[in-house]
């Protein structure tokens, strides 16, 4: 099948069930009162949000995965293999061959990888929000039962990458291909977390998360098509699919949030997406915002304990900072949003001009 028109009918296949989804879940979440607990120290006219039913993410995780299973069996049943897919000449020799033959089976090791760390992250989330909604309490798992699970999971996806490439081979734009060897687990681990906290960090104002991810998503089927992944092409655009339909529910005011859920998931896609296109550092041009809001809380914190009680930020993650300064919520989304779609842009440029000639 061809890449474009998989593509596209992976991102109207999950808009379709993200979409339709929300006729359905949003009642059913109603019905079990899984709603939204909303913290004292935030905004305070953000306790009008309370209530509103959570782990809506699984709007956008059903359409994403289903669409996009849907799609590779379609193009199995027509003859295809678009995960395994590499691009090559019609005169290629045998080595050329046996390269991607090697290629083709990494590709389907970090796409099936990537997506199962996602789901894992996503039942990690699930886990939060239920104790949660059932408990009727600010906090779910503990941070040390979060993080044990968060390693656990983090242990196996590396050790597939690294079972596939002891070298831990990545390529850096300009630079070309570097192997990270030894260093590859701590990449990997400081990587994951950040990224799956910031993408966390993100979902703190009416489609804020879900719009961001949008335009990472948009960048990475770009990306991944110029490095010869057209798996990720196809899942980046399933899962951009997915994001607009949950969006028409989760635009400001929402009716519903993604939750834990739904944040998780989407933080352990974008990691998945940056390591199968052999370029974790990536995600700081695709997802920029990502970075501005675990960013601005991570210096608020060591600011705060430094000065003993001084702050830079009105309050942080840095969309609040906005709040606190008048934004109104619709306004940050689409600035937030523009600043990351630049990111985007840039990230593909820099993946294009950056590639070995």
């Amino acid at each position: 099948m061809n890449i474009v028109v998989a593509c596209i009918l992976a991102a109207v296949i999950s808009f379709a069930i993200a979409f339709g989804l929300g006729y359905v879940v949003i009642p059913f979440l109603h019905k079990l009162k899984f709603g939204q607990t909303i913290l004292d120290i935030g905004p305070k006219w953000h306790k009008n949000k309370q209530g509103t039913p959570t782990m809506g993410g699984i709007l956008f995780i059903l359409g994403t995965v289903i669409a996009f299973v849907v799609v590779v069996i379609i193009d199995k049943v027509l003859g295809g293999d678009i995960i395994g897919s590499v691009n090559v000449g019609e005169t290629a020799s045998q080595f050329i061959a046996e390269q991607v033959s090697s290629k083709a089976s990494s590709n389907n090791i970090k796409v099936w990888g990537g997506l199962i760390m996602a789901l894992g992250f996503a039942f990690i989330g699930f886990l939060d929000d239920y104790i949660k909604v059932v408990k009727k309490r600010n906090l779910g798992l503990t941070i040390l039962q979060k993080t044990v699970l968060q390693v656990v999971l983090m242990v196996g996806y590396l050790l597939c990458l690294y079972i596939n490439d002891p070298t831990g081979s990545m390529f850096i734009p300009f630079f070309g291909v570097v192997e990270t060897k030894i260093f590859f687990w701590l990449i990997g681990f400081a990587v994951i977390y950040a990224t799956t906290n910031a993408v966390n960090f993100t979902d703190g104002i009416d489609g804020l998360c879900g719009s961001v991810t949008v335009t990472a998503a948009i960048s990475f089927i770009a990306i991944a098509g110029l490095r010869n992944c057209l798996g990720i092409s196809l899942l980046a655009s399933a899962l951009a699919g997915g994001l607009i339909g949950y969006l028409i529910w989760n635009w400001h005011p929402a009716k519903v949030m993604m939750g834990d859920l739904g944040s998780m998931f989407l933080g352990g896609l974008i990691v998945a997406f940056a390591y199968a296109v052999d370029c974790p550092i990536i995600i700081l041009l695709t997802g920029i915002i990502y970075v501005a809001e675990f960013g601005s809380d991570v210096i608020q914190i060591g600011y705060f304990k430094l000065t003993h009680g001084k702050r830079i930020f009105k309050m942080a993650p840095i969309h609040h900072h906005f709040e606190m300064c008048g934004w109104k919520e619709v306004k940050i989304v689409k600035i937030f949003t523009l600043v990351n779609l630049i990111g985007g842009v840039l990230a593909v440029l820099v993946t294009y001009f950056g590639a070995p000639k």
